[in-house]
């Protein structure tokens, strides 16, 4: 491993060469076949369909996921797909899941798409990458992604094979007996052909590509965004931003002998690439456990066995998953576990503190997203790590923090500034990030640099601070409020696990502070002493929100961000309710739903005839438009 502790150290390898000078392979199935070459008969992946420390698990060696990527590419070609053509897979993850990843970018485009996504958002994105060929589950019980993908694909009519891969085989005793027999009907209601994934694969050849392996560079995967914003876009990601991310997890992270557990899902950057291409390009073994991962049940209260069972080197994790996990005793022996990676959102620093006090090891935190093929920045394992910054740029990575000047075009911020984040790497596609060409106007900073919509600022060091996200800033009067500041705050409150700030509709300072929050598993506290607390611990007064909601959960994404629009959705509700029952209107909200244009739009319902001028009266003085319901 090359040293990677300082901004020098950095500076040290880059100055060894450029990243196009750089040996690494020039094809997915080049960098898969250096694996297999290096680490033959070792244990590259291993998984499991449920989270006890004993049950069954499956486990491909490197030979083993070589032939059966060989054999997944292979089909893929048979079906009609090229270097330009789209392979999504609708997975929660398996084992087969990794294998369409690896294929999909081998034989094409890989289109990774959330499983959890409705049907209709899920045809949206089949529709914009024009995809050929479907890879999801058979059905099964206590899953309905079969039967969404089923509908998606109605009304996708570039899908013609959906290949079902099912979960029966890694069941064991009476449940892989039983579950054939109660698996439910999923009749397809679509015309693309349907066919066993496992029983296609296993006809093909698994020593050779049946095709030609280019390593001219070209788009290998697209990935929908899917953090807090409602409307999913289309990220385009090149073989060689793949590759980078794979390179700077075998550089400078992990050795061959590491074991990486990650209970992540492989439809997201964070798995797919500082995990999974990492893990390839190392031969270090991967672990994933559970279809669902943490949301997998048993998962938190098994996963210190869990690590202990395949002595887990690094713990792959987000904020919302440590937050879960801190409510279990530690109750196995983690003695083999070096470091906890964490990502998706800020961590709290008393979240770190916890960790650190029950387990003796470290977080390291880094950042990342889907825009630049994952990695921009980490704390260095073997270097300073700094209180609420995600660390330094990694090399080839060029972030630099501007400030628009509107026509005069950007000003690059001071040190300790606070501006946009902007980033320059091998895994930024320059001028071509999202598929939808007008999504990529005014995206670029002097046409290279991806501006990421991140606030953030520069030390002296050089180490990166994210101060909160561009759209997530609350403006009170023209007063802007990192949401940060509040949960930052609230975090430190000892019933507290979890907290979503964002600024409410309000008539007179257009937007007024709110928090959400869900506490931990067995804690009580009344709203009225969060109010207290908050107001001693936020020093800015304006910042101190003015509602306070406990909510069983606070909604998340599928890996672990807190998702903005559904709190937004509920102060959205609760406040334009009480304003038009105040001016005895009556009239509700009946839903929040999102416009492409106008963004979140409130839809009404009335329950006696009333005029839409009382209802603007009322409701003109908010900046969120509304309509009525259909």
């Amino acid at each position: 491993m090359t040293r990677f502790a300082t901004a020098e150290d950095r500076k040290a390898i880059e100055a060894e060469g450029t990243w196009d000078q750089r040996q690494t392979a020039r094809s997915m199935y080049a960098l898969l076949s250096q694996a297999k070459a290096a680490h033959g008969a070792r244990a590259a992946l291993s998984y499991q369909l449920l989270s006890g420390p004993t049950t069954k698990a499956v486990t491909l060696t490197w030979n083993d996921l070589h032939a059966e990527v060989t054999r997944a590419a292979n089909l893929f070609r048979s079906l009609g797909i090229g270097e330009k053509d789209v392979v999504a897979y609708i997975l929660p993850n398996a084992a087969e899941t990794a294998v369409a990843f690896l294929a999909g970018a081998v034989a094409g485009i890989v289109n990774p798409i959330n499983p959890l996504l409705e049907p209709e958002k899920i045809s949206a994105i089949l529709r914009e990458t024009g995809a050929k060929v479907v890879v999801t589950l058979k059905a099964f019980p206590k899953t309905d992604v079969p039967q969404k993908v089923a509908e998606a694909v109605k009304f996708a009519p570039s899908v013609k094979t959906v290949l079902e891969v099912d979960l029966v085989p890694y069941l064991a005793g009476l449940k892989k007996l039983i579950v054939p027999l109660i698996r439910p009907k999923n009749p397809a209601s679509h015309s693309a052909t349907v066919k066993d994934f496992r029983a296609e694969v296993a006809r093909m050849p698994a020593d050779k590509l049946t095709f030609a392996d280019h390593t001219e560079d070209r788009v290998g995967a697209y990935f929908h965004t899917g953090g807090t914003t409602g409307m999913p876009k289309v990220a385009q990601h090149k073989i060689s931003g793949m590759i980078y991310n794979g390179w700077l997890g075998a550089t400078l992270l992990f050795k061959p002998t590491d074991v990486v557990m990650c209970p992540l899902p492989l439809f997201h950057v964070f798995a797919a690439y500082p995990i999974l291409m990492s893990v390839v390009s190392s031969g270090a073994h991967v672990v994933f456990p559970t279809p669902q991962g943490y949301r997998g049940e048993g998962v938190f209260d098994n996963l210190w066995k869990l690590i202990e069972r395949y002595r887990v080197t690094y713990l792959i994790t987000v904020p919302t998953a440590l937050a879960a996990l801190m409510q279990r005793p530690v109750d196995a022996d983690i003695s083999s576990l070096k470091n906890a990676f964490s990502g998706s959102s800020p961590l709290p620093l008393e979240l770190y503190n916890r960790f650190k006090k029950e387990t003796g090891i470290d977080i390291v935190e880094g950042y990342g997203l889907t825009e630049a093929t994952c990695l921009v920045s980490i704390n260095p394992p073997d270097g300073t790590r700094k209180t609420g910054s995600v660390g330094l740029p990694f090399p080839y990575t060029h972030v630099r923090i501007l400030t628009s000047q509107g026509a005069i075009g950007f000003r690059e911020c001071k040190v300790d500034e606070v501006g946009e984040i902007c980033i320059a790497s091998p895994g930024v596609y320059e001028g071509s990030t999202y598929t939808e060409a007008d999504k990529n106007k005014e995206l670029f900073a002097e046409g290279r640099f991806l501006r990421t919509g991140d606030l953030g600022r520069l030390d002296p060091e050089g180490y990166l601070f994210i101060t909160g996200r561009a759209k997530d800033l609350i403006i009170r009067g023209g007063h802007n409020i990192d949401p940060a500041i509040i949960e930052e705050a609230l975090m430190g409150h000892e019933a507290v696990a979890v907290v979503g700030a964002i600024g409410q509709p309000d008539a007179h300072a257009g937007e007024l502070p709110v928090a959400y929050v869900e506490l931990v598993k067995g804690k009580s506290v009344s709203v009225d002493d969060l109010a207290a607390y908050a107001a001693k611990h936020i020093s800015e007064r304006a910042a101190v929100p003015k509602y306070i909601e406990v909510l069983p959960e606070v909604p998340k994404t599928a890996v672990g961000k807190v998702f903005k629009p559904d709190l937004r959705r509920l102060a959205i509700t609760r406040v334009y309710d009480e304003a038009l029952a105040a001016g005895g209107v009556p009239a509700k909200v009946a839903a929040v739903a999102e416009d492409k244009k106008r963004g979140l739009v409130a839809q009404l319902t009335r329950s006696a005839p009333v005029a839409d001028d009382d209802v603007a009266r009322i409701l003109g003085q908010f900046s969120t438009p509304w309509e009525w319901a259909a």
